[in-house]
């Protein structure tokens, strides 16, 4: 018996385990294990706490063991969510979801010319992403693919069973993104942290990070809307703030890119800011001092 069938054991027997216990014994068993989490300091707890302490300079060593605590609270309840969620009706759905500015997204949809939003590691987006699929939108994602492939493919039917398509991230998936943007689809990719490589370089809460170019290439070649999306949590479910994203009319396809990715990151930073415990950043994301290297 392998060491990946028994990861994907694990998490296929949690997952129905969670969804048959009481709510609220769930989500506060989620709770007592994010707090043996964070005073077990593994490394992701320890890389946390270095993303929030950039992204909140100002916090002294208590007030960051606060914010740790939320963080760490709010993750949890990212991944009770996740496993409970294929039980929630559409009405629960549409209930637990608040938005600012929803006609970003759904007038150029109900137009037929869809949209591409630009988000981060925040909040659930698989809630919101649920949201909009109940209205009938068809949503496009990229999802990297994880070890094992037992436990990606679980989380690809996940998602598929909420009315999205998944891409994997390889060479061929911007192909097929841009003749979904010009189908008029939804198209919601996560842009906070690089995976490939080869991001833009932007100034990100004052220090050097790299972000994925995908969204702003298939809005300056479709020329279809590009928005950003910051999903946090309320007491009642999700808030998700949509802003539209300016697109340069002027200069090379290169400079426009690095342009429109700095804008980005910057309205990431605007909703980072607003609700920091909610960003579940658990990876190197900067690429400078120790950093840069970005293995875990």
């Amino acid at each position: 018996m392998n060491f990946d069938f028994l990861v994907a054991s694990a998490y296929f027997t949690g997952w129905k385990l969670v969804r048959a216990l009481p709510e609220k014994f769930a989500y506060s068993t989620f709770d007592r294990l994010g707090v043996i989490a964070l005073r077990r300091n593994g490394a992701r707890m320890q890389r946390l706490r270095s993303n929030l302490q950039r992204v909140c300079p100002e916090k002294d060593a208590k007030a960051m063991d606060q914010l740790m605590a939320k963080a760490v609270s709010s993750y949890m309840r990212y991944w009770c969510d996740t496993f409970r969620s294929p039980d929630w009706s559409k009405e629960k759905i549409a209930d637990t979801v608040k938005v600012t500015r929803e006609e970003l997204l759904t007038g150029p949809m109900r137009d037929g010319r869809g949209v591409v939003i630009a988000l981060p590691h925040a909040g659930n987006w698989d809630h919101a992403g649920a949201y909009f699929c109940a209205m009938g939108f068809p949503l496009v994602t990229v999802a990297e693919k994880l070890k094992p492939e037992a436990l990606f493919n679980k989380f690809l039917e996940y998602r598929q069973n909420m009315g999205m398509e998944v891409l994997s991230t390889d060479s061929r998936s911007m192909g097929t993104l841009m003749q979904r943007a010009r189908e008029g689809s939804l198209i919601a990719l996560v842009s906070d942290r690089d995976l490939s490589r080869n991001g833009v370089d932007v100034n990100f809460f004052g220090h050097p990070a790299r972000m994925p170019a995908g969204a702003a290439l298939l809005a300056i070649r479709t020329g279809i809307p590009l928005v950003t999306a910051f999903v946090s949590y309320t007491d009642k479910g999700i808030h998700i703030e949509f802003t539209s994203v300016e697109i340069p009319e002027e200069g090379s396809d290169a400079e426009r890119v690095d342009l429109v990715v700095q804008r980005c990151a910057d309205l990431f930073a605007a909703g980072i800011a607003s609700s920091p415990q909610d960003w579940h950043m658990l990876q190197r994301i900067w690429i400078d001092g120790d950093f840069q290297e970005r293995s875990a």
